[in-house]
């Protein structure tokens, strides 16, 4: 999916909530899936994985082509908010990941 058709199905989407053909919830479905399926097609073969765990990364989404990378990938993202910029923390981390269908 190019930029221009995720820009569509999302107006799209927009449009049916807007008519009241979708609730809130239809509509959030309908974009995340059009931005998911964007990511996952600009960033070549990758799969999208969600963590759930500690508070720092609870529902987490990132692109990754395995679960390793995905927990690798989670981690960075964790250490890179924290207020020094280190990796104070990062291994303290505890959470799963598992891939988004």
């Amino acid at each position: 999916m190019d930029r221009i058709s995720a820009i569509r199905n999302v107006e799209e989407a927009l449009a049916a909530f807007e008519a009241g053909e979708c609730d809130l919830a239809g509509l959030e479905r309908r974009v995340r899936g059009t931005l998911r399926t964007y990511a996952t097609e600009f960033e070549g073969d990758l799969d999208a994985y969600r963590a759930s765990g500690d508070d720092d990364v609870d529902g987490l989404v990132v692109l990754a082509s395995s679960r390793r990378e995905a927990r690798e990938r989670i981690r960075e993202l964790a250490t890179e908010g924290g207020d020094d910029g280190g990796d104070e923390g990062g291994d303290d981390l505890r959470f799963e990941v598992e891939r988004v269908e």
